[in-house]
C-alpha cells in the first residue's frame, strides 16, 4: 500500500516557516502523483503527542520481560487504567506510522537539534518491538537560520540531522531510502548582521524547492 504520513514540527504554524512551505509542497506533488485517499497529516506543534509516562515506561517493560510481544498481543499485558490510556495513545500512532510507505517531516533546527514535539512523538512511537520499517522511505526537511555546511564556522553544530539519521536506519530504513532537503541562512532576510548572507539563503530555499518540486530528493542529502 502507498500511504505518506505528512508530520510538521515547526513550533512556527505561520507562513513564515520555511519546513511547512516545503513539506505542503511535497505533499502536493505527492498527492498528485498518487492520490489523496492514503494521505495521513499531523501537526505536532498544534496537536502535540503526550510525552511517555511511567505507564508507557511499565508496559513497555512488561512487553521486553516477555521477550517483546506482538503489538496485536501487549494489550493483554496491561494492568491498569494508566496503563490502557498510554496504549490507546500509543498503538494508532504505531501502526500509522507502519502503514506508511512514505513519512515525510517537517523538522527546523531549534538549539542545534530537533523539536521537542518531534522528539515526543518519536518517544511515544518507540515502543520495544514495535518498528521494523524496512522499506519506508523517509524524507526529512530541514530549515536552519544560519549555516552549519562544511567550512561554515558552525560545521558539526547540526545534531538533528545524524540523530533523525542514526534513528531511522537503526529501525530499519536503508541508508539510501532516508533523504534530507535542507534551506539554510532562513534568518538572514531578519536578522541585520547576516543581511550579507541573504543572497546565499535565497539560492538555498531556491534549491530546496526546486528539489522538492522536481522529486530530486537525493540531491540534497544532508
Amino acid at each position: 500500500m502507498t500511504m505518506l504520513l505528512h508530520l510538521d514540527s515547526s513550533a512556527n504554524r505561520s507562513d513564515e516557516s520555511v519546513t511547512r512551505r516545503l513539506t505542503a509542497l511535497f505533499a502536493d506533488r505527492w498527492r498528485s502523483i498518487h492520490g489523496s485517499t492514503e494521505y495521513r497529516y499531523r501537526d505536532l506543534a498544534a496537536d502535540p503527542v503526550p510525552p511517555i509516562d511511567t505507564a508507557y515506561c511499565q508496559l513497555g517493560r512488561r512487553s521486553e520481560r516477555e521477550g517483546v510481544v506482538p503489538l496485536d498481543l501487549v494489550g493483554a499485558l496491561i494492568e491498569n487504567d494508566a496503563e490502557a490510556d498510554a496504549w490507546a495513545l500509543t498503538e494508532p500512532l504505531i501502526n500509522e506510522v507502519i502503514a506508511s510507505s512514505t513519512i515525510l517531516i517537517g523538522a527546523p533546527l531549534y538549539n542545534f537539534s530537533l523539536p521537542a514535539a518531534l522528539k515526543t512523538w518519536i518517544d511515544r512511537i518507540t515502543f520495544p518491538g514495535a518498528l521494523a520499517l524496512g522499506d519506508t522511505e523517509v524524507v526529512v526537511i530541514t530549515s536552519r537560520g544560519g549555516a552549519y555546511g562544511p567550512g561554515t564556522p558552525r560545521e558539526g553544530w547540526d545534531y538533528e540531522v545524524p540523530y533523525l539519521r542514526a534513528y531511522f536506519t537503526n529501525y530499519g530504513v536503508r541508508d539510501d531510502n532516508i533523504r534530507f532537503i535542507t534551506a539554510e541562512l532562513s534568518l538572514a532576510g531578519l536578522v541585520p548582521h547576516l543581511a550579507h548572507l541573504r543572497g546565499l539563503a535565497e539560492r538555498s530555499l531556491a534549491e530546496a524547492v526546486s528539489c522538492v518540486a522536481a522529486g530530486q530528493y537525493a540531491a540534497a542529502q544532508g
